[in-house]
């Protein structure tokens, strides 16, 4: 069995339940590999007495499974180490409301037992990507991700207008804030506080959600997920925002940007122990009512 464990912030409570889940795997003599600047922060700095790896190698398809100790933001970071290659990933929630980390880390140890005994599932998560007709250093190698691409505005409190077209096909221009457009598993987040529905993790489905619309009938727009999005955004600056999850780049006004789905999906590890309903009803208090 081959882990690789990732953390980006590491709190002094938080070293106990890494090392439990280290014990775990020591047990079944498992090959387990760090991130580099991770490993550097749980052991001071020490001459590492593990595998190592980083954003550019130590990472290949032969391992089982990623293993993420975080919030959410540290699992969408996870997705960029991955990538391509199809290394399951699970998250353990050492952050606050943990969504997409599902495991609480009290119970760290089951994410090495469950998933030495089979009890888990493989539930493959789709994932949108960004074409711009000039080179973003920022999304170099890297223009993909898992939650939502965002395009909002900047320097200035005014509203921008987003002209949007779906396969080639005139939508609408959104005079907003922004506008995300998220995949089913980005549902639950930022295109949720901008009254966007919930869409189970497994619809082939995009939502287009405007952030603070003027247009008082524009309303979230849920569309397949193999349609090719069109966006051309203008307004008073001469630049605004892109965001893929936690990377923004700034891009000047007037550039088309085509977003439409990834050619690869990334795999997240269901445990049967939990599940997206659960998560809903737990975490997001999902029709949470006192007669229930």
């Amino acid at each position: 069995m081959k882990v690789a464990i990732y953390g980006q912030r590491l709190h002094e409570n938080d070293r106990d339940y890494v090392f439990e889940f280290l014990d775990e795997l020591t047990k079944v003599n498992a090959e387990v590999f760090f991130e580099k600047k991770f490993h550097a922060r749980l052991f001071d700095g020490k001459k590492p007495s593990y595998g190592l790896f980083d954003g550019r190698s130590g990472l290949d398809a032969s391992f089982d499974l990623f293993v993420s100790f975080g919030g959410d933001g540290t699992m969408l970071r996870a997705v960029t180490f991955v990538g391509r290659l199809g290394i399951p990933i699970v998250g353990v929630n050492t952050g606050r409301l943990g969504f997409l980390s599902t495991f609480k880390k009290e119970e760290v140890r089951k994410v090495a037992t469950e998933f030495i005994a089979g009890a888990f599932q493989i539930e493959e998560r789709s994932l949108v990507e960004i074409t711009l007709d000039s080179e973003v250093p920022e999304f170099a190698n890297m223009n993909f991700a898992l939650n939502e691409i965002t395009v909002s505005r900047k320097d200035t409190t005014s509203m921008i207008t987003v002209e949007t077209y779906l396969d080639g096909e005139y939508l609408t221009s959104y005079w907003a804030d922004g506008l995300i457009i998220s995949t089913p598993t980005g549902s639950t987040g930022y295109s949720l506080s901008c009254g966007g529905p919930v869409i189970s993790p497994s619809t082939q489905a995009f939502v287009l959600t405007p952030i603070a619309p003027h247009n008082l009938n524009a309303r979230p727009l849920v569309i397949p997920d193999n349609t090719e999005i069109r966006l051309i955004v203008s307004g008073r600056e001469e630049n605004h925002l892109v965001s893929l999850d936690s990377r923004i780049a700034t891009i000047p006004n007037g550039k088309e940007i085509i977003v439409k789905k990834s050619s690869f999906k990334v795999k997240m590890v269901e445990y049967k122990s939990e599940s997206f309903l659960k998560t809903l009803r737990n975490k997001l208090l999902w029709g949470e009512d006192r007669r229930n």
